[in-house]
This record gives structure tokens, sequence and C-alpha cells, in this order.
């Protein structure tokens, strides 16, 4: 006997594999909520690692340069020191009151730029030892938000692997199933999942309800779906609607 194409495959049995595929689907969101929020948590947690090493690495190069300013100023007190010595010297030697005033000029102002850069060295050991105490913080934070993101993905790690298995196999019958259905209602299908927030495109009905969003429907359209002939949404969800299974 020949194998019908997806064109031939009547309503009921379309119907059947939407509803298979549901149930298979259903089985894998299942075990993918035993995950619960644990991947959304430890991609925040990388997320947030991420952000704060970029921080401490800024706080690093800030540092850095501070420590850098501290030797330039250390470096014009040096070459200050040196003017100075090398004014004096030629005081000794000068031919007048003139070029006598003049170094004495100099030696001032090199005397100020020591000042100037000695209370710069003052502020800048400052600000080197706030930023110093703003790394250790971050460091910590840093330090204690991976110890939390280990945690996290040791916990999830040990979750997929309990799960792997049977999700892989579950993953292989959904498939499967799939092939035995028409790209539209595929479409439809997973349109409908993916606006569902508990993943259900395809439901029975329930105590003459929707399975889906449990609004009441009417005795002579469950009499129509009871009758498979043609494909029913629930007019109030937009969920494909099967007889009940039980």
């Amino acid at each position: 006997m020949a194998t019908k194409t997806k064109a031939e495959i009547g309503v009921s049995e379309k119907l059947d594999a939407l509803y298979k595929l549901q149930t298979i689907d259903s089985q894998v969101d299942k075990l993918r909520t035993v995950r619960g929020e644990l991947p959304l948590e430890v991609q925040d947690l990388e997320d947030e690692i991420v952000g704060l090493t970029t921080r401490a690495e800024k706080i690093k190069e800030e540092l850095k340069e501070l420590e850098n300013l501290g030797l330039a100023h250390k470096n014009t007190i040096a070459e200050a020191n040196a003017a100075i010595k090398k004014y004096t010297e030629q005081q000794k030697n000068v031919r007048n009151n003139r070029e006598y005033e003049s170094l004495s000029k100099e030696i001032e102002f090199q005397t100020l730029e020591i000042q100037l850069s000695e209370k710069r060295i003052k502020e800048n050991k400052f600000a080197i030892d706030n930023k110093k105490e703003i790394l250790v913080e971050a460091d910590a934070r840093l330090a204690g938000r991976q110890a939390d993101l280990d945690a996290k993905k040791g916990e999830l790690d040990e979750i997929i692997a309990e799960t792997e298995k049977d999700e892989k196999e579950l993953m292989k019958k959904s498939s499967a199933a799939r092939e035995n259905i028409d790209e539209r209602l595929l479409f439809a299908y997973d349109r409908l999942r993916s606006n569902s927030k508990n993943g259900l495109a395809v439901v029975q009905i329930v105590r003459n309800s929707c399975g889906g969003c449990f609004n009441s429907i009417p005795p002579q359209r469950q009499m129509e779906i009871e009758m498979r002939k043609k494909i029913t949404i629930c007019e109030h969800c937009g969920r494909i609607l099967v007889p009940n299974q039980d």
C-alpha cells in the first residue's frame, strides 16, 4: 500500500498528528521546566561578570595612570632640584646684580615647581589609595559573583546531565512527528506555541471548555470538533481544538 503524501492525509489524521506532536513537545517543555530559571540566572551572572571585569580593568588602568603621574611629579622635583643646584653655582660667578637677580628668579620658580609637585604628589597618593580601595571592593564583588556563577553552572550541568538523554530522544520523536504534518499547519502550530506561555498549541476539550484558556465551548461546536472533519480553533485563544483523548 502506497504511503500517503502530506496533502493526501485526512483531517482526522492531521489532528492526530498535531496532538501527538503537542504531547511530545509538552514532554520536552516539562523536562526543560526542571531547569527552571537556572539558564537565565547563569546568563545574567555571566553578563554581570563581564561588566564587573571591564570595570575592574578600567580601575587598574586609571590606577596605572595615577602611578605614572606620580612618577612624573617626582621627575619634575628631581629636575627642579638639579636646576636649583646649577643656578646656585652660576650665582657664584655672576658679573652684575642683574644676572644674580635673574638667576634668583629662576631658583624661586624651580622652588615653586617643587612645592607644586609635592602638593600634587600628596593629592595623587590620596587618589591612588582611594582607587585601590575601590579596586579591592570590585575584585571582591567579582570573586563573589564568579563563585555564584560556578555554583549555578554546576547545578545546571547536573540537571542537564540527568535530562539530556530523555530530551534527545523526545526531540527525535518530535522531528519524526513533524514529518507527517504539512508546512502550513506546522507554521500555525509553531506560532501558537511561541505565543503561549505554557507552549500549548493543540488542546483537548475539558469539561466542555477549551483546555488552553478554559473558556466554555458551545455544544454545537463541540459536536463539530468530535466529528473531526475540519480543523477548529478556539475563538478565544486561537488554539487548535481536538476531542478529549481520555
